[in-house]
């Protein structure tokens, strides 16, 4: 039961009128439940203004707003009294890379996209000639979004982004989407039912959030409109779009594994940290089965990544992992679709296996973020995930504190900086 009212503190819900609601709500023996909705109604009313401005109908705001109701148990909410709900229930960020990059999984995906790269071959090989994103890339962002359109949303887009504009950490973007989500539906473009989508409100066979359908939708079957949703050549001929809108380089690979030499200095694995490839190669980083690469791919520059710190395998990230990485941001992901793609061309796993390592709680990260920024060595985000930037500031800590230098977040290092 959520009640946000509180008579010294009126909960600020986008309006005067809200609080007011609240208010008589409390008052007048209505639950809080019931007060929170009614909250949420009025805040609803309150965005007719920019629904407008956008050029929505008022017939197509009134018919889709009408009995909306918020979805509370969606994560990454600010609920007032209880706990703030977190991002981090995505696979991305609470997983080891050993169970989000696995191989049993890597290896199906790769099969039905070798499957599917020949069904929409002419499709395929237009994407590639007119945007310079390969197919086995979209294939791959395909497979990994929605399993090839096998998976099934789960949720209500247009209730996903009213309730993150509502309550969402991200309050000011979700209003935009909650807009756009209704222009969608206003002009035609997909039907309430078709209209499913991720917690976060990405939707389509690629999920793409409504504003990013308007930056980067196409329409590559000629039938007049932009169908993420049931057309497969528009869906990925979109995902390339996006891709090159983000800076996708034609020609260039995602990334290269490579062994990384004994004494390698995990702290240098952030983005800062980029060197042309041929660099790395005399530093002692040698990429893996005697790969040999071109002088052009050596002058390249490239960041190292190591996902689980010293453990488990390492690469050498182009400009292009970077793009991905802005598609969803997550090593992780970026790994999972970069090589997922390389699978489909050739059957080889990654040379150097995973290790056995363990994945802290969020609390537990989050808690050694707030540390380290104290001390001065991290400056980026508290948001409880272990991405580069946090990996890197750890291996800087050990440093100082005497202790193995492994840039991994473990329970070792965790009680070393006595912090909970």
């Amino acid at each position: 039961m959520i009640n946000i009212y509180d008579p010294k503190r009126c909960f600020k819900v986008g309006s005067l009128l809200g609080c007011l609601a609240l208010l008589n709500a409390a008052t007048c023996g209505i639950t809080p439940a019931r007060a929170a909705d009614a909250a949420f109604t009025q805040f609803i009313a309150s965005l007719w203004p920019e629904a407008q401005a956008a050029r929505v109908s008022r017939q197509t705001f009134d018919r889709e707003t009408r009995g909306l109701e918020p979805d509370y148990k969606l994560p990454d909410l600010i609920l007032p009294g209880r706990p703030a709900t977190g991002a981090p229930s995505q696979a991305e960020f609470v997983q080891v890379p050993a169970d989000y990059v696995r191989e049993k999984t890597i290896a199906r995906l790769a099969g039905e996209g070798q499957r599917l790269m020949q069904k929409h071959r002419a499709a395929l090989d237009a994407i590639e000639k007119q945007f310079g994103v390969p197919a086995a890339i979209v294939l791959a962002i395909w497979g990994r979004e929605t399993d090839y359109g096998r998976y099934a949303l789960p949720h209500d887009t247009l209730r996903v982004v009213a309730t993150q504009a509502y309550v969402g950490r991200r309050k000011d973007q979700y209003r935009g989407e909650f807009i756009l989500a209704l222009k969608l539906l206003g002009e035609g473009v997909v039907t309430r039912k078709t209209f499913r989508s991720s917690w976060a409100g990405a939707t389509g066979l690629t999920q793409f959030l409504p504003s990013e359908y308007y930056k980067h939708g196409v329409d590559f079957d000629g039938d007049g409109r932009v169908d993420i949703w049931h057309s497969v050549p528009d869906a990925l001929a979109s995902a390339a779009k996006q891709l090159v809108n983000k800076g996708w380089r034609p020609g260039l690979r995602w990334a290269y594994e490579v062994r990384a030499p004994a004494n390698v200095d995990c702290t240098m694995g952030t983005p800062e940290a980029s060197r042309p490839i041929g660099e790395w190669l005399r530093a002692g980083f040698v990429p893996v089965r005697g790969q040999k690469l071109f002088a052009a791919e050596q002058a390249q520059p490239a960041s190292l990544l190591q996902p689980e710190g010293i453990y488990g395998p390492s690469f050498l990230t182009t400009k292009n992992y970077f793009v991905i990485k802005e598609y969803n941001f997550s090593d992780l992901y970026v790994l999972f679709v970069g090589h997922l793609s390389d699978r489909m061309t050739n059957r080889q796993p990654f040379a150097t296996p995973w290790s056995a390592s363990t994945q802290l709680r969020t609390t537990a990260v989050e808690a050694m973020q707030k540390h380290l920024t104290r001390i001065g060595l991290y400056k980026d985000k508290i948001d409880g995930k272990a991405g580069m930037l946090t990996r890197s500031a750890l291996g800087a800590y050990q440093k100082s504190a005497g202790i193995k230098v492994d840039c991994w977040p473990s329970e070792a290092v965790l009680q070393s900086m006595s912090v909970r």
